[in-house]
């Protein structure tokens, strides 16, 4: 087993990821980091050998509904209580500064 983690590692990891923690958060967030690291630890010693790799505990299925051709609303009907339309489609305001 390695050695528990300490409050300052926890600040040297927060430093690292540019985050400033007070004494208390410090003090909180070592030791839910440990419990993290123990529970790692506690998988990393499970004997896998006999376990295949998976992505999922489930077998899983895609479930698609067929592809129907159903009634839609009218274009211009939709287009007529829209705020703006323009040119046969919704116009939005510009983004990021780009020009209208």
């Amino acid at each position: 087993m390695t050695a528990p983690i300490s409050r300052d590692d926890v600040a040297h990891v927060a430093r690292l990821a540019r985050l400033t923690l007070t004494d208390e958060e410090l003090d909180t967030f070592t030791g839910q980091l440990a419990s993290i690291l123990d529970h790692a630890a506690d998988v990393e010693a499970l004997d896998l050998d006999d376990v295949a790799p998976t992505s999922h505990p489930y077998p899983l299925e895609n479930v698609v509904r067929p592809d129907e051709v159903r009634p839609c609303l009218d274009r211009d009907e939709v287009l007529a209580e829209a705020p703006s339309a323009e040119d046969g489609m919704f116009r939005v305001p510009p983004v990021l500064g780009e020009a209208p």
